[in-house]
């Protein structure tokens, strides 16, 4: 007698082996990928998919990028990971340069993005009784609507999205969440007493490439100055040239007192996080209050340095200007009377559009469905919005290539 295991193909028992052993915390496209190069991914019978998602922007250099995976082999050859209770000898020289590229006076290497969140908020509470004279236990962190800075306690605590929070309080106090883009109603939040600092994403990846109006981080930055507040940038998503500058607040002519990096800080190799700010911020944390056993590990910080060389060298800020303009004028040619698509957003190569029907619907899922079939790989977000983010390295004929992909697929859907 023929087991089902045996009448199924190697990608359904694979997918099947994912959903009997694994937790059901994600919902995944039904394609199972074996291989990455450049712009490009493979499933396990060797079909060719362009990457639009690049991992949620983890992967801004390309999968599998030469450079960064020569460095990951070659310090993986000698020592991957030493207590920080010792020095060793690719941890200062990660630190000088990373400072140096961003701008900053000091660094702290975590690991992953959230975790650089709650680092972030430790320094800012820290920061808030040692220098502005908080008392204790009563800063507060204010937070806008629509974010996401991640999934544990501390993060969650600043959403309003169910998924997020139902069934997992009570929460963290000492949050404020005002509405994103309203900065009468943030300054309002920054006049009351005991604030520490104000978290943002510069656009919203999570919530659908929310991008807030031209003034908006300028204004909240000064606000944030008026009242002793810290501005912090969560550029985890937005970093690293993903929106055709370094950083996105660059665009606003803004350098926020705390900026929170992650995902392509390695180029997606390595879960590699970090927050930098000057040192009257960095050095009110003291040895022993904060750390972690990976942060700062001299693997992540030989990785890291090759990813961040490679989107010097490369210059995959201007790529991710220059082809995101011709990405968002194609798909605006897909919007108007009666089309799927009825609004199309994004700066650099974080774009997004937005499907006419309700977020309940599983129009955007089908779609996505229509993409892989045709070779592009994308997820919908919050029900009817489809984000596309290819790997920062395409080229000007493959993301023309993609954008006819993207038009067959809804013309014809």
């Amino acid at each position: 007698m023929t087991s089902k295991v045996e009448t199924l193909s190697p990608a359904q028992y694979l997918m099947q082996l994912e959903d009997h052993y694994g937790a059901h915390n994600y919902h995944p496209l039904p394609v199972v990928l074996s291989r990455g190069e450049g712009v490009f991914l493979y499933d396990i019978d060797g079909k060719q998919y362009f990457d639009f998602l690049s991992a949620y922007s983890a992967v801004n250099q390309g999968h599998c990028h030469p450079h960064i995976t020569q460095a990951l082999i070659s310090q993986a050859q000698t020592l991957t990971l030493t207590s920080r209770a010792f020095y060793n000898d690719q941890l200062g020289a990660y630190e000088e340069y990373v400072t140096r590229y961003f701008g900053y006076d000091k660094v702290l290497p975590m690991n992953t993005g959230v975790e650089a969140v709650e680092t972030a908020i430790k320094l800012c509470r820290k920061w808030a009784y040692t220098n502005k004279g908080v008392a204790t236990n009563q800063a507060k962190i204010i937070f806008a609507t629509g974010n996401f800075h991640g999934r544990t306690i501390a993060a969650i605590s600043a959403s309003g999205d169910p998924s997020s929070t139902k069934d997992f309080g009570p929460f963290v106090p000492g949050y404020q969440v005002v509405p994103y883009d309203d900065l009468d109603s943030l300054e309002e939040a920054l006049g009351q007493p005991n604030v520490a600092g104000f978290i943002v994403e510069p656009i919203q990846g999570e919530a659908g490439v929310i991008v807030p109006a031209d003034n908006y981080l300028s204004k909240a930055y000064d606000l944030c100055q008026k009242h002793q507040v810290l501005f912090v940038a969560d550029e985890v998503q937005t970093g690293i040239a993903r929106t055709g500058k370094l950083i996105c607040c660059e665009h606003s002519h803004v350098r926020p007192d705390i900026l929170i990096l992650g995902k392509a800080l390695s180029g997606g190799v390595l879960p590699v996080s970090a927050v930098l700010a000057d040192d009257q911020i960095m050095l009110t944390i003291k040895p022993g209050e904060h750390g972690s056993t990976f942060g700062g590990n001299p693997l992540a910080c030989a990785v890291a340095t090759a990813a961040l060389q490679v989107v010097k060298d490369e210059r995959l800020s201007e790529n991710a200007d220059k082809l995101g303009q011709i990405f968002r004028s194609e798909m605006e040619k897909l919007t108007g009377e009666g089309s799927l698509v009825s609004k199309v957003r994004g700066k650099g190569l974080l774009n997004a559009i937005e499907i006419d029907d309700s977020p309940e619907s599983t129009t955007a899922w089908d779609l996505c469905l229509a993409l892989k079939d045709e070779g592009l790989l994308a997820k919908p977000t919050h029900g009817n919005i489809i984000r596309f983010a290819p790997p920062l390295v395409i080229t000007k004929d493959q993301l023309d290539t993609c954008c006819e992909i993207i038009s067959h697929a809804i013309n014809n859907f």
